[in-house]
């Protein structure tokens, strides 16, 4: 049972909650709805109060440290916003309440680990930058700063992960078999979306700040981002300090090129795979993108599309958002456990998902489930392993996931 301090009346503390929350605090009205609506009452007893966890921050320093847990649980799914009556954007309250949190000291150790991690490396995990240089490479795209090209942006995870790296390589081919010009960095800088989802907002804005400087002065106008938060960040918050790009998720600049008939699909497998997709919170209900994905898949020749019984805005989150995967051991359980188990029951062969941290979170899953006959596979993946110029590394294969 919490034992919290009484809340007392700080006017000044209260604006500066509101306007770090984007206003979302104001509008909240204590209905109850996102307690009883979160994802995590599948698991535990309820999910997070939203009021009062904003009435514990106007608590300051004596804020109880049990009630304030809630904020680093949270997934910011945003599947709560979807039955506020008032509209709240639920994910934008919290991230709010962990910038307040972190500038009073008062969050997760870990973070500040993170935090370092991204400052001296450059991603949160703390990976020698030469790894990602070493990667780059392969890809033999245009240097930044090329005329006519579109910048594509892999992402830390995709970076530095043996397995994720797939997902570049395979988006590299398709854009190659395309004629697109685009261009990579050499040496990526973060997004700032892992910084920003922490609630670190001051080194946010240092990274923003320098990372708008370099991408002016390389004449970058249009971003492609194969992550759906590093997306999330280069639409909605870098345009918050002072400019803003053409920005597009990958599979969106697929259907792109699938509507101007830059890009065919024209192998026909003879066995059809069974693919059941799953909708990544960052560009599903934060950005409504439902469709783009889907139609891509459509086009694949021998790809039966299969859809879980709770999709688009009713998705169940797959556990890893919300910086979950570095703030806990096991950022998918129960939340991914039951995907698999409902694909398995739909006999799904592959989950395809344009996300990785959907992947790593899938993948841990199987390999905790030992679900023998499904894998994970990006949507980007799948288009190359259906375009018909594709290298053998990207061809169609199933039935293996992991470090290949």
């Amino acid at each position: 049972m919490s034992s919290a301090q009484p809340i007392v009346n700080d006017e000044a503390r209260w604006e500066r909650i509101v306007g770090l929350t984007g206003g979302a605090a104001d509008v909240c009205r204590s209905c109850g709805n996102c307690t009883v609506s979160c994802r995590w009452g599948l698991f535990e007893s309820e999910g997070p109060d939203m009021w009062e966890l904003l009435q514990n921050a106007q608590r300051g320093p004596d804020a109880d440290p049990e009630l304030e847990s809630a904020l680093w649980h949270c997934a910011t799914c945003a599947s709560c916003a979807t039955v506020c009556p008032q509209g709240v954007q639920t994910a934008d309250l919290i991230v709010g309440l962990r910038t307040l949190a972190y500038d009073e000291g008062r969050n997760p150790p870990v973070l500040n680990e993170i935090v370092e991690n991204l400052q001296l490396d450059g991603n949160p995990d703390g990976v020698p930058v030469s790894l990602r240089r070493r990667w780059a490479k392969e890809l033999e795209a245009k240097p930044v700063g090329s005329k006519e090209c579109c910048l594509v942006y892999f992402g830390s995870a995709t970076s530095f992960s043996q397995r994720l790296q797939r997902i570049g390589r395979a988006f590299a081919c398709v854009l190659d078999g395309c004629d697109i010009r685009f261009a990579v960095f050499d040496e990526e800088p973060d997004s700032g979306a892992v910084a920003r989802m922490l609630g670190a907002e001051p080194y946010l804005e240092k990274l923003v700040e320098g990372n708008l400087d370099t991408l002016h002065k390389c004449g970058i106008r249009e971003i492609v981002a194969t992550s759906p938060f590093d997306y999330d960040v280069f639409e909605r918050i870098y345009p918050k300090y002072g400019d803003s790009f053409r920005v597009f998720h990958a599979t969106e600049f697929l259907d792109q090129l699938l509507q101007y008939d830059r890009l065919r699909f024209e192998r026909d497998p003879t066995e059809k795979r069974r693919v059941v997709y799953h909708d990544p919170c960052y560009i599903g209900r934060h950005h409504a993108l439902y469709d783009a994905p889907r139609r891509v898949l459509g086009a694949m020749k021998g790809l039966e599309l299969m859809e879980f019984e709770e999709s688009r805005e009713e998705a169940v989150c797959c556990g890893g958002g919300g910086a979950r995967t570095w703030l806990e051991e096991d950022p998918g359980k129960g939340f991914a456990d039951e995907r698999v188990i409902e694909a398995m029951k739909l006999g799904a062969q592959v989950i395809a998902t344009p996300c990785p941290y959907c992947i790593q979170t899938f993948e841990e899953s199987i390999d905790k489930l030992d679900a023998p006959g499904i894998e994970v596979r990006d949507v980007v993946e799948l288009a190359a392993a259906w375009w018909p110029y594709a290298p053998e590394e990207e061809d169609q294969t199933f039935g293996t996931h992991g470090t290949a």
